[in-house]
């Protein structure tokens, strides 16, 4: 208890020094009577051990003598001589230095360092015993993994344990994977002795069972996704290219066909295929059927062989028309319409009256059990301009975007010199119109709709004129022949040889959704749009051509990363 005291009776600040302190422990320790010595000792070896020695050792002896008149005995670290070479050296288990034990004992012996792994080159991917290929990035985590498994078997039989491991660079070409590897075993008497040496993969080229099938016939296809839309243009399959782009649902596809009304996707596993069909299922109303089609079977095996299709139809519905709802359809739907507009087209088809701002949403499901078609397309748009307009009430927002109700006095600009025809409307744009604003609309008055839906409202009194939204045509002839700012990429699709391409209807179908990628920020949210390295903005263009015309800002364009030699990506690019 009194040692215990005296500990505590010489605490002090933080100022205090080791050497204070104890020289303070072992004056009250000689004026107790206690072995002096043997504490001295225990003292120093404590000392040395939390690396504190080295304070005591200043104090020297004659400090020491002096302040408790015993003399303080020096530790000091033994040292042996190697066996082999003679030279000093700290004890050890085997009584041999570092460079004797690695040149008496090899821990690598019997350890392999040479292996043949199996590659594929056309998709990069690795056999991993018996069948099963692993695609694979050279000097990833995933291909050090694969490569230290082929290893693990052959340490643990020669009880030798890995530490470390990491790759050496080799050359691209040179078909060569080398690791480096750490390795630690217990050698002599205990004694435990750490390693490292090279291992070297050898890339064996064959091709899986896919790429070979690919490179034999492309044709060989497993599964087939024909995907339709029965409409009089490709609008709908410009977006939705998009979307397969950014979210990469046709990567597994060996072969991309444009047909006349659609596109077909070929894939080497079905399993690819319905996972693109249920791709297609969440970003458009569709309905599918499959069937599948016996190509060959083995009756000793029990083995059978199909090629499996896909048939996907989307509804006809696209955004910007208009539609005259069936009876029985609007009256599920709480008496909308039976006049409404599609202003949204997902999963689900977003419906708007344009003269109550009543909106609803059908399914797929909900859709196809009563199907329905257009009364009039995009194609149909005409142009008007707006002569005057009166806010006829207040703002509301529907799903993000907004509307007012306005009546409006329009004319055809086709009218103009020719008649002074005009039209007294109702809008749900009068957020947007001012007197002498463009916008397109469906003509009514002049058009001959033989449409069986309609035929059925009797006493229903139809609108000379619906607009859809507002036209900039007149302010883009100033920037007309200039490159955007953007541009898209596009799937590598051939085409096939019994389709007749009307080239000029499909440049002016892709520069209006374009143009539609600029008006409506909603639609290019979930598609990816890419910087134009060749855009060079004019010196000469002015601020306020820019706010006139709507433009896509630079901070939604995303940086393209090219890095071929030739600059060449493997997605052709389309401005």
């Amino acid at each position: 208890m009194g040692l215990i005291h005296a500990a505590q009776d010489v605490k002090g600040p933080q100022q205090v020094s080791d050497t204070r302190l104890l020289n303070s422990l072992l004056h009250f320790l000689h004026l107790s009577g206690a072995n002096f010595s043997l504490i001295s000792l225990s003292l120093s070896l404590s000392l040395s051990l939390r690396g504190e020695y080295n304070s005591v050792r200043q104090l020297g002896p004659l400090d020491m003598a002096g302040e408790s008149g015993m003399f303080m005995v020096h530790q000091t670290i033994g040292s042996v001589l190697c066996c082999k070479c003679g030279i000093p050296m700290q004890p050890n288990a085997a009584n041999m230095c570092v460079k004797c034990l690695r040149s008496e004992v090899d821990i690598t012996e019997g350890l392999l360092k040479r292996l043949v792994i199996v590659h594929c080159p056309e998709c990069e991917s690795y056999l991993q015993p018996p069948r099963t290929w692993i695609k694979l990035q050279l000097e990833s985590k995933e291909l050090l993994t694969f490569c230290l498994k082929r290893l693990q078997k052959n340490l643990n039989s020669n009880k030798v344990r890995m530490i470390h491991a990491e790759f050496i660079w080799t050359e691209p070409h040179s078909k060569r994977i080398k690791v480096k590897v750490k390795v630690q075993k217990e050698v002599l008497n205990g004694a435990i002795l750490e390693q490292t040496y090279p291992v070297e993969y050898v890339q064996q080229d064959h091709m899986c069972e896919s790429c070979s099938r690919v490179q034999a016939n492309p044709d060989q296809w497993v599964a087939a996704v024909q995907l339709r839309q029965h409409v009089s243009h490709r609008r709908t399959f410009f977006y939705l290219e998009q979307l397969i782009l950014k979210h990469g649902a046709a990567a597994s596809a060996i072969r991309i066909t444009q047909m006349d009304q659609g596109i077909d996707f070929f894939f080497a596993n079905r399993s690819h295929g319905i996972k693109f069909v249920d791709f297609v299922g969440k970003v458009a109303p569709v309905k599918s059927r499959s069937d599948k089609q016996l190509v060959s079977h083995d009756t000793k095996s029990n083995n059978y062989n199909y090629k499996y299709t896909f048939s996907v139809e989307i509804c006809p519905i696209c955004r910007e028309d208009l539609i005259c709802l069936p009876p029985k359809v609007a009256v599920s739907l709480g008496n909308l319409g039976p006049l409404v507009i599609c202003t949204k087209v997902t999963n689900s088809i977003a419906l708007l009256d344009p003269f109550t701002l009543r909106h609803c949403f059908l399914d797929a499901e909900q859709y196809w059990r009563t199907s329905f078609k257009s009364l009039l397309t995009s194609r149909q748009l005409v142009e008007y301009i707006v002569l005057d307009i009166e806010a006829a009430s207040s703002e509301v927002n529907i799903g993000g975007t907004k509307y007012v109700l306005a009546d409006a006095q329009v004319a055809r600009v086709s009218d103009f010199g020719k008649n002074d025809t005009m039209f007294s409307i109702r809008t749900h744009l009068g957020h947007l119109l001012n007197p002498g604003d463009y916008a397109l609309g469906y003509d009514l008055y002049g058009s001959n709709n033989n449409d069986d839906e309609l035929d059925k409202y009797r006493g229903l009194v139809i609108p000379e004129a619906i607009l859809i939204k507002k036209s900039f045509e007149e302010k883009r002839q100033k920037k007309r022949g200039k490159p955007r700012s953007w541009k898209l990429k596009s799937l590598n699709m051939e085409v096939d040889d019994k389709v007749k391409v009307d080239e000029d209807k499909m440049n002016s179908e892709y520069e209006q959704f374009l143009k539609d990628l600029e008006e409506n920020p909603e639609l290019r949210f979930n598609i990816s749009l890419y910087r134009n390295r060749e855009y060079q903005p004019s010196e000469m263009a002015s601020v306020t051509d820019g706010e006139e015309v709507p433009s896509i800002p630079l901070d939604e364009l995303l940086a393209d990363l090219d890095l071929s030699e030739d600059g060449s990506d493997a997605d052709s690019m389309v401005e």
